[in-house]
């Protein structure tokens, strides 16, 4: 069973950092596209950013320039490097794994964003 496990959430004024952390467990992570969503209050779900198992990357429009994912394989773990953060990014994050034809979901961390 595939676990995740985000960290790295929490309050931040505008214009702030937050690298948010995903630890994965329970199967082979460096074959696994990951990636990170959002969802704001009363909004659905959304994408973030994905990184490939050969570490290509992709975006939302919303955050390219600002947000970075990374992949350690070594330590299981993927990264969202969240910088000159909006209002707008206020939501709770989640990761998730592409695991075969399978997809697994984190708990979720909050990001709030305020002054």
């Amino acid at each position: 069973q595939v676990q995740l496990v985000e960290s790295g959430g929490g309050l931040v004024q505008p214009g702030g950092s937050l690298r948010l952390s995903c630890a994965a467990s329970g199967s082979r992570f460096s074959d696994n596209i990951m990636g990170w969503y959002r969802q704001a209050p009363g909004k659905q779900r959304e994408p973030v950013a994905v990184i490939g198992s050969l570490g290509s990357t992709s975006y939302a429009d919303s955050v390219k320039g600002r947000f970075t994912i990374s992949r350690d394989n070594a330590k299981n773990t993927v990264y969202l490097q969240m910088n000159s953060l909006k209002l707008e990014d206020t939501a709770v994050y989640y990761c998730h794994a592409v695991v075969g034809r399978d997809g697994y979901w984190g708990q979720g961390t909050q990001v709030t964003i305020s002054s």
